[in-house]
């Protein structure tokens, strides 16, 4: 069999846990941020796990995940 190709933009912004779980960043913190509620800087600072759904797609991304 061949091997199954990961998306290269996925392998950059995302990665799993020691349970499998998978962890991203949150979007919109790059420039702009007088722009943003400080509620918004606050609560997107950090990694956080994705929902199911979400997990589900990423891991169509990353085969190996």
């Amino acid at each position: 069999m061949p091997k199954l190709k990961t998306k290269s933009g996925a392998k950059k912004r995302f990665r799993a846990t020691a349970t499998g779980k998978v962890v991203a960043y949150a979007a919109g913190r790059r420039h702009n941020l007088r722009r943003r509620s400080q509620d918004m800087k606050r609560n997107s600072r950090g990694p956080m796990i994705l929902c199911a759904s979400d997990a589900g797609l990423v891991r169509k991304y990353m085969p190996y995940l």
